[in-house]
């Protein structure tokens, strides 16, 4: 029975995708790598693949941060700081739910990411709602698919 883990996206199939891993036994966070080589050119943003996507219990949320050595290394940040991977992201009936990372490059230089190059890091945690929170919406799409 699967609780929690990674799986490469149908599009990304026999690519040689590697799923995230811990890098030590005390590493909280899964490393996510690129999906194939990606410019991001200097004062711009892209969506950069990554071939995979996640599922997990619905009490649980995957966040995306940066790996700490992109914006001193390659002037790259996360745009949106933390990236939010809701359990009904994975395989929603609009969505296989790739986890897309938007990039910013704030640096002079294009910046070229390889295949394979570790780029963030994911942490699976447990949240809590509140009382009265009887929500029973079905999420339908992909990036930005709960609203404005």
């Amino acid at each position: 029975m699967k609780v929690r883990g990674f799986e490469v996206v149908k599009k990304y199939l026999n690519q040689d995708i590697s799923l995230p891993e811990r890098k030590t036994k005390a590493s909280a966070g899964y490393d996510i790598s690129c999906a194939k080589d990606t410019v991001i050119k200097s004062q711009s943003f892209l969506f950069v693949a990554t071939g995979i996507k996640a599922y997990m219990p619905e009490d649980e949320v995957l966040q995306i941060y940066p790996r700490s050595s992109l914006s001193f290394k390659k002037q790259l940040v996360l745009l949106n700081s933390v990236g939010i991977i809701d359990s009904d992201y994975y395989n929603n009936p609009d969505n296989e739910g790739e986890i897309m990372l938007i990039m910013y490059n704030y640096g002079q230089d294009d910046v070229l990411l390889k295949k394979g190059e570790r780029i963030a890091q994911g942490i699976f945690i447990k949240y809590s709602t509140v009382d009265n929170d009887f929500n029973n919406i079905t999420r339908l799409g992909g990036l930005g698919s709960t609203g404005n």
